[in-house]
């Protein structure tokens, strides 16, 4: 196993790890923001993922300004090769999101959220994280392929670019970008801090501006160290490395378009393979220090509404392009346009499953 398949395994269990810690000590889910909004009327969480949206931006944009995410080229050469945005697809950025919205209440938590309750001991979240691949086979690979692909056929070019970004729209260039920024962070900031945020540790965590923070921080640091040990920039996600992860599994190929690696001669895997592992890992940890972790049978009933719940997520995932990690975080510390749109049809299939589930 040569040098750089060591560095890439070692860095993505790290990150891993240091995620799942996290989500567990700050109980950072985004269903569980998004609906609260509506069915509870507590905005905590919820401003817990813009200040961890603000902090992912400044310094995500600041790197690639500064032209520090860089990757290792064939020649064992650093290149600075910027950030990656994905392609602006407005039909399956909003119905693929709506999908994915609608699922993450059925399966009780998004897709970041049944990767670290895996570590609290909950095999209903199992379950979820069964459904969910078998939902992204199903549209990557499966029967649903031809609905994806259709989907992706509807691309929108904004000033001549297929992956724009929200200042784009503006006109693109250094000072529009620079100001849509500071105007979206002093906005979303503004809110933030009208929640009165703490910044330390709570009776059984960390508190909600503490989480926000470090979330942001690890999407950073995910952007650097995936650049320069995951064979390309790839940041914080989930989908793909489930994806990569069943599929090295199943097939001993990451069918992966990043880097793979061989370990061992028998096993074949990716960055993300590795990093999608140390999460439950990471929440387990943290999870056993505050004696939370306990294992929990549901139900016949609960575990088949998880079941089709997680099914929609994975579904949804692949044809809007991401998850609630990928757009929501990673893509939007990007600003990409695609992850905007994205997100915001998340937010909206939340809702109106929350309505129908919790309120009506």
């Amino acid at each position: 196993m040569p040098y750089n398949a060591y560095m890439s395994a070692f860095s993505a269990v790290i990150v891993g790890l240091m995620l799942g810690f996290i989500l567990q000590r700050g109980r950072f889910c985004l269903n569980s923001a998004f609906r609260d909004i509506i069915f509870l009327e507590d905005l905590d969480l919820f401003r817990a993922y813009l200040l961890c949206v603000v902090v992912a931006i400044l310094g995500t944009n600041l790197l690639e300004d500064a032209g520090l995410i860089m990757t290792l080229n064939q020649s064992g050469q650093l290149v600075s090769t910027g950030l990656m945005r994905q392609n602006f697809l407005p039909i399956a950025n909003i119905f693929g999101g709506f999908l994915f919205g609608l699922g993450i209440v059925m399966a009780g938590g998004c897709a970041s959220g049944i990767v670290y309750r895996l570590g609290e001991g909950q095999m209903s979240a199992l379950m979820a994280i069964f459904g969910f691949f078998f939902g992204v086979v199903t549209t990557t690979s499966g029967m649903l392929k031809p609905l994806h692909q259709a989907l992706g056929n509807y691309k929108i070019t904004v000033f001549g670019k297929m992956n724009p970004a929200i200042w784009d729209l503006f006109g693109g260039g250094l000072n529009a970008k620079w100001i849509t920024i500071a105007l979206f962070s002093i906005g979303a900031l503004a809110f933030v801090f009208k929640g009165k945020p703490t910044f330390g540790k709570s009776r059984n965590g960390y508190s909600w501006g503490l989480t926000g923070i470090l979330v942001g921080l690890i999407t950073v640091l995910a952007w650097v160290v995936s650049s320069l040990f995951g064979g390309g920039p790839r940041g914080l996600a989930i989908t793909t490395p489930m994806r990569e992860f069943f599929s090295s599994v199943l097939y001993n190929s990451s069918h992966s378009p990043f880097q793979e690696y061989s370990f061992l001669g028998i096993f074949k895997g990716t960055w993300g393979v590795f990093f999608i592992l140390a999460i439950p890992l990471g929440a387990a940890l943290s999870a056993l220090h505050l004696k939370e972790f306990k294992w929990k049978i549901a139900s016949a009933q609960e575990i088949i509404t998880v079941l089709f719940g997680s099914f929609l997520m994975g579904i949804g995932a692949v044809i809007a392009g991401g998850c609630n990690l990928g757009h929501g975080v990673t893509g939007m510390s990007t600003m990409a346009l695609s992850s905007l749109v994205a997100i915001t049809a998340i937010v909206m299939g939340n809702w109106t499953m929350a309505y129908f589930k919790f309120m009506r």
